[in-house]
């Protein structure tokens, strides 16, 4: 089964390096990279194109990814494609807030790259054989 990913990120480096465990794992799912939430939502207005899964940066410019997250879901058409946050904060009241507005996992994204790509590799093989709910 090919997914749809949306990655919301605005280091160049963290979306390279999440290309690039999806190409050495042989993940055929299709990358939607963007840098922020202003973006995001932009690509979120066509219905017809929803993605099955959003991986979320939570410290990015304009629009910081809680703020992100409230809008996607206060909106009742995307309110239940998963959200997992891929972040470097382990601060426990970020954490506690995502999962108060629902998010369905939060990654702290490892210093090494051999542990991020473990961590990256494990998460794309839970969502590659998960349920999704269809609105």
């Amino acid at each position: 089964m090919s997914l749809t990913f949306l990655l919301i990120e605005d280091d160049e480096i963290e979306r390279l390096k999440f290309a690039r465990v999806m190409q050495k794992n042989n993940f055929n799912h299709n990358l939607i990279e963007v840098e922020n939430g202003e973006e995001a939502l932009k690509i979120l207005e066509n219905k017809d194109a929803l993605p099955d899964i959003i991986f979320l940066d939570l410290n990015m410019p304009k629009m910081n990814g809680l703020e992100f997250l409230r809008i996607l879901k206060s909106d009742t058409s995307l309110k239940y494609t998963p959200v997992v946050i891929l972040s470097t904060s382990n601060n426990h009241n970020d954490l506690k807030e995502c999962y108060e507005t629902g998010i369905a996992g939060y990654l702290v994204k490892p210093l090494k790259y051999e542990d991020y790509a473990h961590k990256i590799k494990c998460l794309i093989e839970y969502w590659s054989v998960n349920e999704f709910v269809n609105v």
